[in-house]
């Protein structure tokens, strides 16, 4: 999943997008102070007759915490340049939070609010959560099939049919190349997404179609020749996954991945498992005076706590469906809780490339947990060490064990002689070396994706 383009007013989806990532390369700690969990049933859920009251009006941001002025500053010029709305930075150093500070709007003014009229705006809070977008490939899918492999379930040259026969039901040569490894690193071969030019999934959720798609989609080039980014890719994974596990996607990420962790503010919401006051339009949900489909009461195991909307970030008003209004019952309508991918949300909100919501914190749990396995140290991260390293390594087809040298030389190389004059802080270009893009399995190294490599992340 991309942002869309920024034309003249706060970009909305820089909000979900951007500061996740913001999270994921900075912020590295297991500290801090807790935050309300996401509820799994433990809290009674009550049937409010209005909308959650929101939070209070903007205050002046805070002065930076020693040290820090220079983010707060490259946020505050992003945010006073209509680049983004909002954002939550979390800095950790020596196994600690260092900084943790939020900027800006959660919600712009007028845009609606929970019930659906236009709202003050909200102040973004250190604990407001955030739809990760394509950081579920990471956090979620590419953990798993680390994990499965460590079980010895799966092996990365194994060839997809082998588990999802239905991706090659014709026995097609070139179908029967494509493996686990290529789907992990992006060189299967298949374009970026799924059929979505007719309206399959917006009157209701439909999982099993999106993944038919998936399957079917035909290749655009040759299996392991070059690298091009694909949701369907890690859609492939996801339902891998629940093949291999005989479990539900969100269900397994949640119980092997987000609770050994304890990252409490971090899951999948889908459409299906809301509990408490909420509405469905058509594949997205929305809060509403009164539960639906059942009565007041404490939310059954497995559900989640539609409580929690007020604390999540709006990503972009509806858009699916423009041409043919009568298609799309939410469009128009600000997302908020319901995933803003496309076809995720028409799969329900649980995709293996797309669906998890966290915060910054936990985000920064992932990334001090993946640290410290990495470095030896203890940890609760669910891989082993050397699983973990080759999971970050580059292990598209071909690679070698010197390329991550050559590239980082050739980075520093060009940031010292033809430095990015746009913007210091970038890379002159993407990759370091001309046509060796780099990935791990789930993970970007070097591609034209790596705009966080640069000048500090060479």
């Amino acid at each position: 999943m991309t942002p869309s383009s920024f034309v003249g007013k706060p970009l909305r989806t820089a909000v979900a997008v951007g500061t996740a990532f913001l999270a994921l390369v900075a912020a590295c700690s297991h500290g801090g102070g807790a935050h309300p969990a996401l509820s799994n049933g433990a809290r009674a859920t009550s049937a409010p007759t209005a909308a959650p009251t929101p939070e209070p009006a903007p205050t002046p941001e805070p002065p930076p915490a020693p040290g820090f002025a220079e983010v707060s500053k490259l946020i505050n010029n992003a945010i006073a340049a209509n680049k983004l709305p909002g954002a939550v930075a979390v800095v950790g150093h020596g196994g600690k939070i260092a900084f943790h500070q939020a900027y800006g709007l959660r919600k712009l003014a007028d845009e609606p609010g929970l019930d659906g009229l236009p709202a003050a705006a909200e102040p973004m809070t250190e604990d407001t959560i955030f739809d990760l977008a394509s950081l579920t490939k990471i956090l979620g899918t590419a953990t798993v099939v680390m994990q499965l492999y460590e079980q010895g379930k799966v092996q990365f040259d194994d060839p997809v049919q082998q588990y999802l026969p239905e991706f090659n039901a014709a026995n097609d040569a070139r179908r029967a190349a494509v493996t686990l490894r290529m789907l992990l690193t992006h060189t299967s071969g298949l374009p970026g997404d799924v059929n979505l030019g007719d309206p399959w999934g917006l009157d209701g959720p439909d999982k099993s179609e999106g993944i038919h798609r998936a399957l079917t989609t035909p290749l655009e080039s040759a299996p392991g020749d070059g690298f091009r980014y694909s949701d369907i890719n890690f859609i492939l994974l996801g339902a891998l996954i629940e093949k291999v596990t005989g479990e539900a996607l969100d269900v397994y990420v949640q119980r092997h991945v987000f609770e050994p962790l304890g990252m409490a503010d971090t899951r999948y919401l889908p459409v299906a498992k809301a509990c408490g006051p909420h509405t469905t339009i058509g594949s997205a949900i929305a809060w509403a005076p009164t539960p639906t489909d059942r009565p007041p009461g404490p939310c059954p195991a497995g559900t989640w706590d539609t409580g929690l909307l007020p604390r999540i970030a709006p990503t972009a008003r509806d858009e699916e469906g423009r041409g043919d209004p009568g298609k799309n019952p939410d469009l128009d309508h600000l997302l908020r809780g319901t995933v803003q991918d496309t076809t995720a949300r028409r799969m329900g909100g649980v995709a293996g490339h797309a669906g998890v919501f966290s915060t910054a914190h936990d985000v920064s749990v992932f990334a001090q947990a993946l640290l410290d396995r990495l470095a030896g140290r203890p940890s609760e991260f669910p891989l082993m060490q050397t699983t973990s390293e080759a999971m970050i390594s580059p292990q598209q087809p071909g690679h070698s064990a010197h390329q991550l040298e050559a590239a980082n030389a050739a980075a520093r190389a060009a940031l010292a002689t033809r430095p990015n004059t746009t913007d210091p802080l970038l890379a002159p270009h993407y990759p370091a070396i001309a046509g060796e893009n780099l990935r791990g399995f789930g993970w970007d190294i070097d591609t034209a994706h790596s705009s966080a490599r640069g000048m500090i992340f060479p």
